[in-house]
């Protein structure tokens, strides 16, 4: 069984490391601060062997050489990281997969955020990392790609099991909770989940990780097909009727 230790860094990143004790590798998921997963890893007594970026923003790909000139980890990612200099030792693409020890993840592609954006998924373990794709009820912003293909890439990640558990890079949580309920307004399961957020918030707990069937019946960019109506697009597409939903959230001052 894999082992995932998850910590806060930055302002509002999470910091993955992924454990495979059989073998004693372990992933840093992204590079968000060097210096953190450093000590994290120091903590738990584990050596870095990799890493594994999802996209190329500084928040997540920032940190390889350093991580790799510390602990001579190799490097797996898209493409793309190389826009910022931290190229991968290995790229990587859908359809591919990465080992870790004796655990291994298949790569789907869930561009959008950005162009080369990647996920990491373990089916044997259940466990995806999504990076900026899917947050807890919100997705990643479209800075590169469009709203079809971003719809696309959240379709790939809602066609895993509905109890997969799913490690996004961010705690937006909150907020997201705020415009989902003005968006989505009637939704009990998600109001009864949006004061379980506000009372994780307040005691300084984590949102993070999710479940795929909890998004399902909370997240308004998932959910964005069954408000068609109430978004006035009644008859048109599905990515249409999400698109408007993120150009809702993109503009959202609650």
């Amino acid at each position: 069984m894999l082992q995932i230790h998850q910590f806060p860094c930055l302002s509002d990143n999470y910091g993955f490391l992924v454990h495979e004790p059989q073998s004693g590798a372990t992933a840093a998921i992204d590079t968000p601060d060097a210096d953190e997963i450093l000590r994290q890893a120091q903590a738990k007594g584990w050596r870095i062997t990799d890493i594994w970026n999802t996209h190329w923003h500084p928040d997540h790909a920032g940190g390889n050489a350093a991580l790799k000139a510390a602990t001579g980890a190799r490097v797996t990612g898209p493409a793309e990281v190389e826009r910022i200099g931290a190229a991968p030792d290995r790229i990587v693409a859908e359809g591919d997969v990465v080992k870790l020890g004796g655990a291994e993840a298949r790569v789907l592609d869930v561009g959008g955020h950005t162009l080369g954006h990647i996920a990491y998924v373990f089916d044997a373990e259940n466990t995806a990392f999504v990076g900026d794709a899917l947050f807890a009820l919100g997705c990643g912003r479209i800075f590169e790609g469009t709203a079809e293909q971003m719809w696309a890439s959240l379709q790939k990640i809602a066609a895993l099991p509905d109890d997969a558990t799913l490690y996004c890079a961010h705690e937006y949580t909150q907020s997201n909770a705020r415009f989902a309920v003005a968006v989505d307004a009637g939704n009990e399961t998600l109001a009864a989940r949006a004061a379980e957020i506000d009372r994780l918030r307040a005691a300084g707990r984590p949102t993070v990780p999710m479940r795929l069937g909890v998004e399902k019946d909370t997240n308004p960019f998932l959910r964005a097909p069954l408000l068609k109506a109430s978004l006035g697009l009644a008859g048109a597409p599905d990515w249409q009727a999400f698109a408007e939903v993120r150009k809702r959230k993109d503009t959202f001052k609650g």
